[in-house]
């Protein structure tokens, strides 16, 4: 299936040949979902497995992280477009200090999808960026990412201003990224934590209607 072979082009550190067969999959009429989630997404975790075995380093996560952007920038509108009905406004951003955005990128269209409206602000955002944002774009939730042990720690900071400046009972923030836990999210007095993309869809939609 050609889903197999975009998953494994990712895999192959194989860039060209990812846009190709993504190309392909949607002259095909394949669900721009689906390439995301079974191709694009399912290499990467691969990647990320051998890079946890010692198999692929930093070289090949990157070559792999390239070809996974070509891919997922060209499918990317066509999600966001596939839900016209805004359900709900999140804003999103990756912690400072922390340049990883991959997954915030996933999470961020994959909310789209869902029929969210997404603020980004993208990756090393300062905790008064967030703050100021939360005042800003009066959002149902704040979705916080970090993939670092050492910059996830300012979660808790932007939790703190939150509550500092009134605005904790205002918005859901939800936490995720792969150095986080459930634990350490209810630690740190997050309403939410997404272990994966689809977990963090999960959680904004469950509480889609409960803001206070």
């Amino acid at each position: 299936m050609i889903i197999d072979h975009i998953k494994k082009a990712i895999v192959d550190l194989d860039e060209d040949l990812t846009i190709k067969l993504v190309n392909q999959s949607l002259s095909q009429k394949v669900d721009p979902l689906v390439i995301l989630s079974d191709g694009l997404i399912a290499g990467m975790k691969r990647v990320g497995e051998l890079f946890a075995k010692k198999e692929y380093f930093v070289p090949e996560v990157l070559i792999a992280s390239d070809a996974f952007y070509r891919g997922f920038n060209r499918i990317s509108l066509l999600i966001a477009k596939k839900e016209k009905r805004v359900r709900g406004k999140v804003v999103i951003g990756v912690v400072e200090g922390d340049i990883h955005d991959i997954g915030k990128n996933i999470v961020k269209v994959m909310i789209e999808a869902a029929g969210f409206e997404v603020v980004d602000l993208g990756k090393d955002v300062q905790v008064k960026e967030f703050i100021e944002a939360v005042q800003k774009e009066r959002p149902d939730i704040l979705a916080i990412s970090s993939l670092m042990t050492t910059t996830m720690v300012r979660m808790a900071g932007i939790i703190g201003l939150l509550k500092k400046k009134g605005l904790r009972d205002s918005v859901r923030v939800i936490v995720g990224g792969a150095p986080l836990s459930r634990e350490y999210a209810e630690k740190i007095g997050a309403d939410g934590y997404g272990a994966d993309a689809a977990e963090a869809v999960r959680v904004v939609e469950g509480f889609v209607g409960a803001n206070p």
